[in-house]
């Protein structure tokens, strides 16, 4: 495996499976997007665009694609310095990362989770394992979320 340099970026490979698992949803007639509920809870958090959520998303929210691709540009570096931080040293692939980036892009859970001190301590096989753990959202297994962690998990195993 060979370590990209610091600070880390994700890549092309992390960006395209991030964009395929968000999409860019609930496009209107007016060519506007609509911020739309969690499908795991139904309500909180509102997600619009490429899977933007935070303050100043709600029921009601609407944005140019401009405006959504701009804000996944940058979480997508807020994201990725997350990430950086939290492996500090490890030696990570490009394909790695980008798969931790994803997880982290829709979990918020790089610095807790056991994915990353099993790939911290190079038991890729065993972090590469971990992906699966995440697939509920509201308390239930969503199907959307089993087949993006296997994505994830085999970017990940790629390198």
């Amino acid at each position: 495996m060979e370590p990209i340099s610091r600070p880390r970026r994700i890549g092309r490979q992390g960006i395209a499976l991030i964009q395929r698992f968000e999409g860019c949803e609930r496009l209107r007639t007016d060519g506007l997007y609509e911020a739309y509920p969690d499908p795991g809870t139904g309500g909180d958090p509102w997600t619009i665009g490429w899977g933007a959520t935070g303050p100043g998303i709600a029921q009601g929210t609407r944005w140019t694609r401009a405006e959504c691709d701009m804000r996944l540009e940058a979480d997508l570096v807020r994201y990725a310095q997350a990430v950086d931080r939290a492996l500090g040293d490890a030696g990570t692939s490009q394909a790695q990362f980008d798969a931790l980036v994803s997880f982290h892009y829709n979990t918020g859970a790089i610095a807790r989770a056991s994915l990353t001190r099993k790939h911290i301590a190079r038991d890729y096989a065993g972090a590469a394992r971990e992906f699966t753990r995440w697939t509920r959202a509201g308390g239930k297994i969503m199907k959307g979320l089993v087949r993006r962690r296997e994505a994830e998990a085999a970017l990940y195993a790629s390198s």
